[in-house]
């Protein structure tokens, strides 16, 4: 399950299962009943007429005991219920007809509603099952809403349309990390990449969210806002060595809008943003580069902010390593420069679009890390296009964080 690509304040794909939606999945059938007793119908009747074809030589109609266990597999507990009994009265039948001995019917009608049961045990077991997932996901799905907004994000600066893809399809959220907040000072924005992968990493994630939301609206400076950001983390850390967990560390790019055409970022081990503008798209070069969020002790000199050119119209576009990571067939890695460059002259959203589709085609739908995205673009006067109606709700959305 994703934050999947969002676009003008409507998502695309499917929103976030809650628990009565996911338990309906659950009991709902994947084969409609009239195919599937169709089906069986047709089967029993060419297994009938080929057994009485074989006549007492081969033994035929015992075999359909296998079919209640085949439909648990897929089927819901009535279907299986149904198939169940409509076998038992074929085969029983088939039993009582054919004669034998006394200990010869008893033991093919034991076995008989041996099977049948135990393919009905069976279907009540993998639909319970899937029901605890269901419902484990929809937790999941409220942790996720907890950690990562939705996206778009609209404020008095910019506005942030994203994509989201965690490398296992189901975990709702992975190691990636970003946040947009409105602050007294403009904009802050924050992308990252924990180290490492599964619920400790994404403790490592929320400390480094919590920090962010925080510090954005308290810090005047943004390099304040790192140092927060670095103090989060190495508690973290601490924490995890007490209960046995693995140190982590955290890269992140932070930036600050404040309306005019610059833009100042704090670079704590990240990827360099990319710049589209006037039909062409370049990586923006960061000279004052640091160390990742939780080594701050490896490292002699105090982080630095610094800035860079933010025309209107231009759209800013920065990722983690699973865009630039991703791996074709042969093992090269995704050209995201020479693509961006056929993009240049799209909107955000459409960047977005175009990025994950190629993305997938490139490495064959096969992820090895997980992948987010964001394309920011100034909201100030020439910049944007006046947004439309469904993106006020996230202005208030962004009005009602700052004024907590």
């Amino acid at each position: 399950m994703t934050i999947g690509l969002q676009r003008r304040g409507a998502t695309r794909g499917a929103a976030l299962p809650g628990a009565d939606a996911g338990e309906a999945a659950v009991h709902a059938p994947r084969v409609g009943n009239p195919a599937l007793f169709g089906g069986l119908v047709l089967l029993t009747a060419l297994v009938v007429l080929l057994d009485v074809r074989t006549g007492e030589d081969l033994r035929l109609v015992p075999l359909l005991v296998v079919v209640p266990a085949l439909v648990s597999v897929f089927g819901t507990i009535r279907q299986t219920v149904g198939v169940s009994t409509l076998i038992m009265i074929v085969v029983v039948g088939s039993h009582l007809v054919s004669g034998g001995t006394f200990w010869d019917v008893a033991t093919g009608v034991i076995v008989t509603v041996l099977a049948c049961c135990l393919g009905i045990g069976a279907c009540v077991l993998r639909i319970r099952h899937a029901m605890q997932i269901a419902r484990l996901r929809s937790a999941a799905g409220a942790l996720q809403r907890q950690i990562l907004r939705p996206l778009p994000i609209l404020t008095d600066q910019i506005l942030a349309h994203g994509i989201y893809t965690p490398i296992e399809e189901d975990r709702l959220v992975g190691g990636d990390i970003y946040e947009v907040v409105q602050s007294p000072y403009g904009t802050r924005v924050i992308i990252g990449d924990v180290q490492g992968k599964g619920l400790a990493a994404i403790g490592a994630g929320f400390a480094v969210l919590g920090a962010f939301r925080e510090a954005a609206i308290r810090e005047p400076a943004l390099t304040g806002v790192v140092d927060a950001l670095e103090d989060a983390v190495a508690r973290h850390n601490v924490f995890s060595a007490q209960t046995g967990e693995t140190e982590r560390f955290v890269t992140a790019l932070v930036l600050g809008f404040d309306g005019s055409d610059r833009v100042e970022a704090v670079n704590c081990g990240h990827l360099s943003p990319r710049l589209l503008h006037d039909g062409a798209a370049a990586a923006v070069p960061l000279s004052r580069t640091s160390v990742p969020l939780g080594l701050a002790e490896l490292s002699r000199e105090a982080r630095a902010a610094e800035w860079l050119d933010f025309p209107s119209g231009a759209t800013l576009l920065i990722c983690t390593d699973g865009v630039t990571e991703a791996r074709d067939a042969s093992g090269a890695f995704y050209p995201l420069d020479a693509r961006l460059g056929r993009w240049a002259e799209r909107a955000p959203y459409e960047v977005l679009e175009a990025l994950n589709a190629d993305l997938e085609s490139f490495s064959g739908g096969v992820r090895r890390d997980d992948i987010a995205a964001l394309a920011l673009r100034r909201t100030t006067a020439g910049g944007l296009d006046r947004p439309m109606a469904a993106d006020h709700g996230a202005r208030r959305a962004a009005e009602t964080f700052s004024s907590r």
